[in-house]
């Protein structure tokens, strides 16, 4: 069963001259080229997602991620579109479906006079949680910030804030979240655990989740199936594995010890990629051509230790479409 279910979902932005034929004139003596009549944030895209599915919303910046979540919890109304959450309008019954989702960021703020107990205890009456003091006190310690209950928000560190921010998210026992960076300005040790914890909850609660994040490594660990945005656009969909498929190339890495003017020579006949890093090169080549390659090295006389095969990760793949602007 799906529990989000986006259709034709478009977000644009009328360019509106609002200071008539006079900017417009100005412009024209400046040679100033005119913006497009409509800045397409969002341009009709369409997805879902499954129950306990976690789902990857990835681009670069500017590729219309932050509206098209803004959309999902209703910050912003789209220009056309649908969007269902467990099979209902969001647009005719947004009070009820939010009760159902979260949201977390790390680049939202909670009023910062408040304690981290008064912030998460106020989210707490607004979604109506029962047992709301035993909900948070076991919220704050699987992100180990409960040392820090009666704390004002502005005598925490980013990372801290970040982990209040995750408790507050999962305050509602929430089917569906939507998560923006959600371990940025964590140190690495937390970032493992907050990850644990989201795949715990994917498999005990069955929690579906749109996650956004600029680890890639994280992102390749934890999602089922990524999205991929490019202006407005949806470019790409897989998993994982599905989208490293399309590399065709991998990369071998070795410390020359011997003939590299023959290496080089061997390289250039053969239209092989390559650039150094002090005594190692790495080579661009077809994976089914790597053995025959390397014995032809030797044959050569290229004489060469720690050799390293590598293959592409979901960080090469991210670089590789978002060039292709």
């Amino acid at each position: 069963m799906s529990v989000l279910e986006v259709n034709n979902l478009k977000k644009y932005y009328f360019n509106k001259n609002i200071f008539g034929n006079t900017f417009s004139k100005l412009n024209q003596a400046k040679k100033t080229p005119p913006k497009p009549a409509i800045t397409k944030a969002v341009d009709d895209i369409s997805f879902s997602i499954k129950k306990g599915e976690i789902v990857g919303l990835l681009g670069p910046n500017g590729a219309g991620k932050t509206t098209t979540s803004h959309m999902l919890l209703g910050v912003l109304t789209p220009t056309s579109g649908s969007i269902k959450y467990f099979g209902q309008e969001f647009n005719e019954k947004s009070k009820e479906l939010l009760k159902e989702i979260n949201f977390s960021s790390a680049y939202i703020y909670l009023p910062w006079r408040m304690t981290v107990y008064e912030n998460l205890n106020v989210y707490a009456h607004i979604y109506e949680v029962k047992n709301k003091k035993q909900r948070i006190k076991k919220l704050l310690k699987e992100f180990e910030v409960y040392e820090h209950l009666n704390k004002r928000m502005n005598e925490l560190s980013a990372g801290q804030k970040t982990r209040v921010l995750l408790a507050k998210a999962f305050i509602n026992y929430p089917k569906l979240i939507i998560l923006d960076e959600p371990t940025a300005s964590l140190d690495p040790d937390i970032a493992v655990k907050v990850r644990q914890f989201l795949l715990k909850q994917q498999k005990e609660y069955q929690v579906a989740m749109l996650f956004t994040s600029h680890n890639m490594h994280e992102v390749q660990e934890i999602c089922d199936r990524i999205i991929f945005l490019n202006k407005g656009k949806i470019i790409a969909r897989d998993t994982p594995n599905g989208l490293l498929t399309k590399f065709k190339k991998n990369k071998i890495k070795m410390n020359v010890l011997k003939n590299k003017e023959a290496l080089e020579t061997y390289l250039k006949i053969n239209n092989i990629k390559h650039y150094w890093q002090k005594n190692k090169i790495v080579l661009t080549i077809d994976e089914k051509v790597i053995p025959k390659t390397l014995y032809q090295l030797s044959e050569n006389g290229v004489r060469y230790t720690e050799l390293e095969i590598l293959k592409p990760n979901l960080e090469d793949y991210f670089l590789r479409m978002s060039r292709n602007k």
